[in-house]
């Protein structure tokens, strides 16, 4: 036995940790066991004494054993356990077995991402590369050595510079690379960009022959010749427009008196002819001689002798020579007239300007006339220059028979816009009165019909008739505005109109259409305003969508527009033309076809309540009795409040099964049962005095006695999100409070509203207050006893009205900037001072690679998308990231905050719009440029106009 030997079974026999140690950092591969008498065993072990090595069978046996009993417990793991199990066990691999492990997968999982240029064969490789353009094979060439061999190669590059007119001065060598590649990145640093003819001149490369020098010079003589004589009519023309102007209005021409239409039916056919002659006849194939020969057969009989005297004198201005263009035909005269004919003739167009606050605008669009042009515009981003452009682009340079305006407003004010209000003492100021300048001489004058329209009744208060005083001598137009006898829900449409005996709103709308619109508007605002919201995006692109697979199926099937091949410039000029002929084309019988229907405009609507024009006397007594049924009314529902659902809850409560607890209770219902007791002693003495009605009957006191009690209605003002709130979480958390909601709202005893819609009733009664108070001050006599008590009352209850604007417009910017914290993610807090939203855009954000380049030449690329929330003090950036969801048309959008710039500190820069960019701004930070691009140019102009005067309004109060 050996040392070692000896050593070992010493230690074996003191059992001492300390040897088993010793043994394993001196043996290398395995030691022979050993008995405690000093003999050797039999089988040697690895490691283990119950592992036999020289017995293989054993070996063999007790492996599967033992591999058959990791793989149950293996089974019995979770996916956790078992991924830890194979990295401990591929952790104790040495390189042998992990490259026995690789290369197993290797066999037995296929690869899924290749580098096809290694598979193919070149000229394959080479064949999918040419689809690339420059700038993608540029990128391809950044992979690898590789694929720079491959996107570099000559037959890559010279089709794309041959294609430009650029060509090599040289011959590259055969063992030169990349030439043609490099002399494209050279001719784009430079834009040496040459037509086939320039570069035929100067490489010598094969083009067709360009024929005689001599006539190469006559032809553009010619033309030379033709834009001269455009330029000088055109001048003539001005300078007959200058004469004819009138001098309190801009240099635009506008034909108003009957001295310019004269002078406009005598002028305007001869230049027209003569520039449409002018413009066509350069392009022409036959000679001067045949053209004339041609135009005098085609004169008809009736045809007069001026117009046949002009359209000569101008074929024979022109040079002799053929055309340069070839086969477009010169317009006959016939066509000439036929088309000034159409203009002439054609139907009035009205124009009706549209607020997004009104409610429920989208059954007014719907309900416009044929001949009415509809304009909806942003009441909170839009302003008076942005209003103004989309109005002259909308009447497309033709003039308006009528302008209407249907926005929110009162007695004495049109709130045209968020921050622009519009009353007696605002008129004057420089950008209303340039507006309203403006405004007018998109429409015909007074002589011809011309009149404006406002849907607001200003009619009904002093104030009002003097506002319409000044919008008439300002504009120079008829100005007609609804009385407003009439209360409720836009009510005051359907009553009398000042200024005229026709009704105005049958001229834009359908009598089906504006009753239903003016009864449901409020109730319909509330269900429409979240549909707009989550509904928007997708209804706009299939708006788009429908309407163009619309247009393309008629063109296709009934038109068959596919087999014509359109030659003209506006396509939707050709179309509307190629309708025309088509319609004068058919038979005598469709011409007495009528599709469109119009009532007679003087004819009142039916089911719309006419009042009779009678004298003061009668006029104040049909406004009594309107506010004694309107309070009836107005009583009516505060008793059914009470009626359905405070006295069951009281009941409930004092029975000890209660529904709601007793502070709820106060609290949503104690303000309600103060109210109805006003009203209710406010009703009676008003019918007290319309009982005992005479010619010298006040009920200026009545209103006096009511505004002393106006603190009632404060205290529930105040209280009044406090109230919604209550109602929300008791309806939540109480199981029993919910199934009585759901039991009694929407009843009939409740005319189909909510107990919610029940208490707004109140801020809407003060409007209706007011606007009776306007009506009966307005109708009152300063002699009559009644007029100092109608003054007074009307003073207290327009200062109140102001608090309750004031008010709701804090709580509608504190739940929009609310909204916009939880939209934007990441962003700090935006609830702080006087701080209001006036508008969001969502823009491209876009970058140039190279800022030294000329701007009209710089390209952009588009990188990014942000969402641009202005304040009235700083401007919020975020990204935008679109996400869409599978299996659905629908798309979310999410908002991560990116930087914050005050306004006094912001600047704006406007991008002219060029071929490779469109629809861009910049906007500079004291430490960031930011270049972006809205999608369609009316957003830009409403968006930079709104964000300057936010900038101009920020300046101003530092």
């Amino acid at each position: 036995m050996t040392a070692v030997e000896t050593d070992f079974v010493r230690s074996k026999g003191r059992s001492s940790p300390h040897g088993v140690k010793l043994w394993q950092l001196n043996s290398t591969a395995y030691q022979s066991s050993v008995m405690e008498d000093g003999s050797l065993v039999a089988a040697e072990t690895r490691f283990s004494a119950w592992t036999p090595i020289c017995n293989k069978p054993s070996n063999q046996q007790l492996f599967q054993e033992r591999t058959t009993l990791i793989l149950h417990w293996f089974d019995m793991w979770t996916d956790r356990q078992r991924k830890q199990f194979i990295h401990s066990i591929l952790t104790r691999c040495s390189k042998s077995q992990l490259n026995f492990t690789r290369d197993w997968f290797l066999e037995r999982v296929p690869i899924i991402h290749l580098d096809f240029t290694t598979v193919l064969p070149r000229f394959l490789s080479l064949y999918i590369l040419s689809y690339l353009n420059p700038q993608d094979l540029c990128q391809a060439s950044q992979v690898s050595w590789h694929w720079k061999l491959l996107a570099e190669q000559d037959c890559l590059w010279a089709p794309k510079c041959m294609m430009r007119g650029w060509f090599l001065p040289y011959t590259p060598g055969d063992c030169e690379y990349g030439a043609w590649k490099r002399h494209y990145v050279a001719c784009v640093g430079s834009l040496d960009y040459l037509t086939p003819r320039e570069a035929a001149a100067t490489y010598g490369t094969l083009n067709q022959a360009l024929g005689d020098e001599k006539e190469e010079e006559e032809e553009r003589k010619r033309e030379r010749l033709v834009r001269q004589a455009i330029r000088e009519k055109v001048v003539e023309h001005k300078r007959a427009t200058l004469k004819s102007r009138r001098p309190w209005l801009s240099n635009s021409w506008t034909p108003g008196t009957p001295v310019d239409r004269q002078r406009s039916s005598m002028s305007q056919p001869g230049l027209t002819a003569a520039l449409v002659l002018i413009g066509e006849k350069s392009h022409a194939q036959s000679s001067v001689s045949q053209l004339l020969v041609q135009e005098a057969h085609r004169c008809s009989a009736n045809d007069s002798a001026l117009q046949k005297s002009r359209v000569t004198s101008a074929l024979r201005s022109l040079p002799k020579g053929r055309g340069i263009c070839g086969s477009s035909y010169p317009m006959s005269i016939r066509q000439l007239q036929s088309r000034q004919h159409s203009s002439v003739c054609q139907p009035p167009l009205h124009l009706l300007l549209v607020s997004s606050r009104v409610p429920a605008y989208e059954l007014v669009l719907c309900g416009a006339r044929g001949g009415v042009v509809p304009v909806l515009y942003d009441s909170s981003g839009t302003t008076l220059e942005t209003l103004l452009y989309r109005t002259e682009k909308a009447l497309q340079g033709q003039r308006a028979q009528s302008v209407a305006i249907l926005a929110e407003g009162g007695a004495g004010e049109i709130r045209l816009m968020q921050d622009c209000r519009i009353t007696e003492k605002t008129v004057l100021n420089s950008d209303i009165r340039e507006f309203w300048e403006k405004l007018s001489v998109l429409v015909v004058p007074p002589a011809e019909g011309g009149r404006l329209d406002i849907f607001v009744p200003l009619a009904a208060s002093v104030t009002g008739m003097e506002l319409i005083s000044k919008l008439s001598s300002l504009t120079g137009l008829d100005v007609s505005a609804p009385t407003g006898t009439a209360t409720g829900s836009y009510q005051h449409i359907l009553s009398e109109w000042s200024g005229q005996s026709a009704f105005p709103p049958r001229v834009y709308l359908g009598e089906a259409q504006l009753l239903g619109w003016c009864r449901q508007a409020e109730w319909l605002q509330e269900s429409l305003a979240a549909m707009r919201v989550q509904l928007r995006p997708q209804l706009q692109q299939l708006s788009e969508e429908t309407r163009g697979r619309a247009l393309g199926q008629f063109l296709s099937d009934v038109v068959g527009l596919s087999k014509i091949h359109v030659k003209s410039e506006d396509p939707v000029k050709f179309l509307s033309e190629f309708l025309q002929g088509r319609c004068e084309e058919g038979s005598v019988e469709h011409s007495n076809r009528t599709f469109l229907v119009e009532g007679d405009s003087n004819s009142p609507i039916s089911g719309i309540p006419q009042q009779g024009v009678g004298g003061s006397m009668d006029r104040r007594m049909t406004l009594a009795e309107e506010l004694l049924h309107s309070e009836e009314v107005y009583v009516q529902f505060l008793q059914a409040v009470v009626r359905v659902y405070a006295d069951p809850l009281k009941a409930a409560l004092n029975s000890n099964r209660a529904i709601l607890s007793s502070a709820n209770f106060l609290m949503v219902f104690s303000p309600v049962l103060d109210i109805l007791e006003v009203n209710s002693l406010f009703l009676e003495g008003v019918a007290e005095r319309l009982k005992e009605w005479g010619p010298s009957q006040c009920l200026g006191d009545v209103f006096l006695r009511l505004c002393s009690k106006l603190r009632t209605y404060t205290n529930f003002f105040n209280n009044y999100p406090t109230v919604l709130r209550t109602i929300d979480k008791c309806r939540e958390m109480t199981p029993a409070f919910r199934a009585f909601l759901k039991r009694h709202d929407r009843t009939l005893a409740t005319s189909m509203l909510s107990l919610q819609e029940l208490l707004l009733l109140p801020s809407v009664r003060i409007e209706e207050y007011v606007s009776l108070l306007e009506s009966l001050f307005l109708v009152t006599t300063q002699k009559h006893p009644d007029h100092l008590h109608l003054r007074s009352a009307l003073d207290t209850l327009s200062q109140y009205r102001s608090f309750l604007h004031k008010l709701k417009k804090n709580t509608d910017g504190d739940t929009r900037i609310l909204e916009v914290q939880r939209r934007i993610q990441s962003c700090p807090n935006l609830q702080e001072g006087n701080r209001h939203l006036i508008t969001v855009q969502e823009v491209g954000l876009l970058h140039s690679p190279d800022e030294d380049i000329t701007a009209s030449l710089r390209v952009y690329e588009h990188v990014g998308d942000l969402g641009l929330f202005l304040f009235n003090d700083a401007l919020v950036l975020s990204e935008r990231s679109v996400s869409h969801r599978p299996f659905s048309r629908s798309c979310s959008s999410t908002h991560t905050f990116l930087a914050s710039v005050a306004l006094h500190t912001l600047s704006v820069l406007d991008i002219t719009d060029t071929k490779y960019v469109r629809n861009a701004f910049a906007l500079e930070g004291p430490k960031r440029r930011w270049v972006c691009a809205t999608d369609r140019e009316e957003e830009k102009v409403t968006w930079l106009s709104a964000l300057q005067r936010a900038i101009n309004a920020a300046i101003g109060d530092r």
